[in-house]
């Protein structure tokens, strides 16, 4: 199946399904001799792993990495790093009732429509689980950005309605300390507390609910990014939209910058002590599909989950009605597990970039 890699110098390929061994990645063209701090890299999966708390999945995977390759006396090697993940708590008799039927708003269909064959335990290889491969192989691509400077760093920024304020991004362990002290890992307290409330509410209705992450790169140089097509902005959407139940992506001022007139919308330069940087920041630093030097500043929408605690009407794969209701374990509001996957996919996206802009000028 294609499709499973991303990235051109920094490149990843994951493999594996929702119900099957194990899930894993090839991490290729990681710099050699980068220090590889796995207690870094579990405590990046930890925050993307099921059965956190009572607004999350209870399914119980400890999402255990295992380095098999790549690595040597504690560096890379500059050769591929695989890592794996075990599946621990799989449960498919859970999906033994959607064998025939088709999930509404899954991948269910349309993969079985393109490969006439799907695996209905979870829905295989189109499950959410499959991320925690990303967020391996982006816990990577944060050790080298770090030895660059940049710091990737991401929050709960609205869940259904409820909106949490702008927040400081000048200090990224401020800001990760302030997100970790609440379940729905928001930096605003009193919006935490709301959408906690909001989401339990939720649950217990059997229903699911949507919501933001908004996501800052901090010291990103300026000149990353390639001229028409692979603009960073462009490569930050695909790697954002590539990201399960994912539904928008915004940078910079976003769509709000299309009810703005050019006059309020253009970020005046200026020369802050030998620093060219601008006014604002509605561009959300990137102009032209390159990086200008300020903070990035993007969101990405994430839909209700798909899979309710309610009858619905749908077709089996003869294309006759039926019903279906939901079952097993899930994820009331998949932003808070979202966070790190967003995180990663930038991380990998940026590391990328400063590669490949190695070879940008003499």
């Amino acid at each position: 199946m294609a499709g499973n890699t991303f990235g051109q110098i920094f490149r990843i390929t994951t493999f594996g399904e929702s119900h099957g061994q194990a899930i894993g990645v090839i991490v290729d063209g990681c710099p050699a001799q980068l220090p590889v701090d796995l207690d870094f890299i579990q405590a990046e999966l930890d925050k993307r792993k099921p059965g956190q708390s009572k607004i999350t999945t209870q399914r119980k995977e400890s999402d255990t990495v295992q380095i098999l390759s790549g690595t040597f006396e504690g560096k890379t090697t500059g050769t591929p790093i695989a890592m794996i993940i075990p599946n621990e708590d799989q449960r498919s008799k859970d999906y033994g009732h959607n064998v025939d039927v088709f999930r509404p708003s899954h991948a269910d269909f349309t993969y079985y429509t393109k490969y006439g064959i799907r695996d209905h335990r979870g829905g295989g290889r189109s499950s959410a689980r499959e991320t925690a491969a990303r967020v391996a192989a982006g816990a990577l691509a944060k050790l080298f950005l770090k030895t660059q400077g940049i710091e990737v760093f991401a929050h709960v920024s609205s869940v259904g309605k409820i909106n949490a304020p702008n927040v400081d991004i000048k200090n990224a362990a401020e800001f990760i300390e302030a997100r970790e002290q609440n379940i729905v890992r928001c930096v605003d307290p009193a919006t935490a507390e709301e959408m906690i409330e909001f989401i339990d509410g939720i649950r217990k209705q059997g229903d699911t609910v949507g919501g933001k992450v908004t996501c800052f790169a901090t010291n990103v140089p300026a000149g990353l990014g390639e001229p028409v097509f692979d603009k960073l902005h462009a490569d930050l959407g695909k790697a954002m939209l590539s990201i399960n139940a994912v539904h928008g992506f915004e940078f910079g001022s976003g769509f709000d910058g299309s009810e703005m007139r050019g006059s309020e919308h253009n970020d005046i330069f200026l020369n802050n002590g030998g620093k060219v940087e601008t006014i604002t920041n509605f561009s959300g630093g990137i102009q032209g599909g390159i990086s200008n030097g300020m903070p990035i500043e993007f969101r990405v929408a994430f839909k209700p989950v798909a899979t309710i605690m309610h009858n619905q009407q749908t077709v089996n794969s003869a294309g006759e009605a039926s019903e279906i209701s939901g079952k097993g374990r899930h994820d009331p509001c998949v932003v808070p597990r979202a966070v790190p996957i967003v995180e990663a996919m930038a991380a990998l996206v940026l590391a990328d970039h400063v590669l490949r802009n190695r070879a940008a000028k003499v």
